[in-house]
């Protein structure tokens, strides 16, 4: 079963460039009041509101279901194109993305189909997986999902519930009666549910990654997906796109530290410094060197996040059954562990070099060029690139596979 293309927002004409143009005109704009929103802690509702019309959350889901029938680097050019113009809504877009390749871009239920009506309509999903005893210890979740009658009550509290703050849908991880894994999808204003704004990071901090309460919230049977039927999380190496997508958020970051780089220098007259080689800016060797090195590694980047998503598309085009699966699963997580070790490298120093590119002046709040270094610090906090280097370094001089266990 299929649905007809709703006829409205900027993907109604499918890949051609006229929508594309588009978006690239709407990601333009969300990067217009970027700074400004961080720097007064004004939450993107407007921005996200904006991408839901253009119901750019049903990019990837097929032509015929209301997308565009596009591939994983194909979106993944989009992601890095929106994160350059405003990592916090890229972020909050992650786990909506998750969503769709898990649940709703080949539905097979008939809830499965309302998903993914839903997502070709505009609506986005957020997540609300974990919480804060789990993420220290790894212990299993407490939230339960508990049988009543013919449905069910959700109890629990979740953190770094990234994106529910603006979605229609929130998809929460508990364990039901018999104490398995299960994930309820519900709708984000269901009576019970409560989504905080209480994020205090460092960085990221409009992507609502605070507090998710569910107080009695009443959950239908076929909003509930058992992990043991092998739905959505039975895949090898299913973190790995997750995983990649805070990748291609911190190449958005590199791209808008070049950005600002470049703006930097124009705007400065006379020498850079008294002692510069040359009378402007723009002329002398040491920035140019600097900014032509930050042009080098904007690349590299790009270039490591397309081709992990390439393998991507190559690991979720595998049937469940193939025997192959998980060897083109681990060959996926390699180049996403491989693509955020050069990445999270890079933009650090990078969120550095830009001060010295803009001297003493460009660390004047009213820049607020400190969000890129405390955005990247914070994303590449994600399950540090220490340890995948480990990983890889075990991969290569022991031959043992990387792990494919959770958020590794």
């Amino acid at each position: 079963m299929t649905h007809d293309a709703p006829q409205t927002g900027l993907l109604t004409t499918g890949r051609d460039e006229a929508a594309s143009a588009d978006l690239d005109a709407l990601f333009a704009q969300i990067a217009e009041g970027a700074s400004e929103r961080e720097r007064e802690r004004i939450l993107p509702f407007e921005q996200l509101a904006s991408l839901r019309a253009a119901r750019f959350g049903a990019y990837r889901l097929p032509v015929e279901s209301g997308g565009t029938g596009s591939s994983l680097e194909q979106l993944f050019e989009k992601i890095l194109a929106l994160a350059e113009a405003d990592s916090n809504v890229a972020h909050i877009l992650r786990n909506h993305f998750v969503f769709v390749e898990r649940f709703a871009r080949h539905p097979d239920t008939p809830q499965a189909r309302v998903w993914q009506q839903r997502v070709a309509e505009g609506a986005i999903f957020g997540l609300a997986n974990t919480e804060l005893a789990k993420a220290r210890s790894g212990a299993p979740s407490v939230t339960r999902l508990t049988r009543e009658g013919d449905h069910y009550r959700l109890n629990g509290v979740k953190f770094y519930s990234t994106g529910s703050l603006f979605s229609d849908f929130v998809i929460v991880r508990a364990r039901d009666d018999a104490d398995r894994a299960v994930t309820a999808i519900i709708p984000a204003d269901r009576d019970g549910v409560t989504l905080e704004d209480d994020w205090d990071a460092a960085g990221q901090r409009l992507t609502g990654s605070g507090s998710s309460r569910f107080e009695n919230v009443r959950v239908e049977a076929e909003e509930v997906i058992v992990d043991d039927e092998g739905k959505g999380y039975g895949r090898a190496y299913k973190s790995t796109l997750p995983q990649l997508f805070l990748t291609a958020v911190n190449t958005g970051i590199l791209r808008a530290i070049l950005r600002d780089a470049r703006a930097l220098i124009h705007q400065r007259s006379g020498k850079a410094f008294f002692f510069a080689a040359a009378d402007t800016p723009a002329q002398d060797p040491l920035l140019l060197k600097s900014v032509g090195e930050l042009s080098a590694q904007v690349f590299a980047a790009e270039t490591t996040v397309l081709s992990a998503a390439r393998a991507q598309d190559v690991a979720l085009a595998a049937d469940i059954a193939d025997s192959d699966l998980k060897a083109k699963a681990h060959a996926a997580a390699v180049q996403a562990a491989k693509a955020k070790v050069i990445v999270d490298d890079y933009v650090l120093r990078a969120g550095n070099v830009l001060f010295d590119l803009g001297g003493a002046s460009s660390t004047q709040r009213s820049h607020n060029l400190d969000r890129h270094w405390r955005n990247a610090r914070t994303v590449a906090s994600h399950n540090p690139a220490q340890y995948k280097a480990l990983a890889l370094g075990n991969l290569e001089l022991n031959d043992i596979p990387l792990p494919d266990k959770d958020f590794f």
